[in-house]
């Protein structure tokens, strides 16, 4: 059973910036694909990056492309999601998620398994 842990949330103003961390521990993260999800209040969530097995490939959604970056380190079982120039829109709470599927073009959350419990991320002047 993986078991993931984000940490990092904060409440910052716009233009800030925020870095969230995603702590996994159990079998086969090496074969993982880590995803970074968010959803605001009375939204649907909504997947914004994912990160393949070392770092092989990586994903950012349109809506934070340029904005954000997704990176991992291994050898910590740590995902990162560097998050700039924060907008308001990009409040909500933060999940990141594993899989054994690929990160690809499309962060399909019926294909992550295993869910951290959230850390919230407020954009507000």
């Amino acid at each position: 059973q993986v078991q993931l842990v984000e940490s990092g949330g904060a409440s910052v103003q716009p233009g800030g910036s925020v870095k969230l961390s995603c702590a996994a521990s159990g079998p086969h993260l090496e074969y993982s694909t880590i995803g970074w999800f968010r959803q605001a209040p009375g939204t649907e969530r909504e997947g914004v990056a994912c990160v393949n097995w070392h770092s092989e490939y990586t994903y950012l959604s349109e809506r934070v492309a340029g904005r954000f970056t997704i990176s991992r380190d291994d050898a910590k079982n740590t995902a990162f999601l560097q998050m700039d120039s924060l907008k308001p829109e990009d409040t909500g709470i933060y999940f990141c998620a594993a899989s054994y599927y690929p990160c690809s073009d499309k962060v399909r959350e019926d294909r992550y398994k295993f869910w951290g419990q959230g850390t919230q991320v407020t954009v507000s002047s």
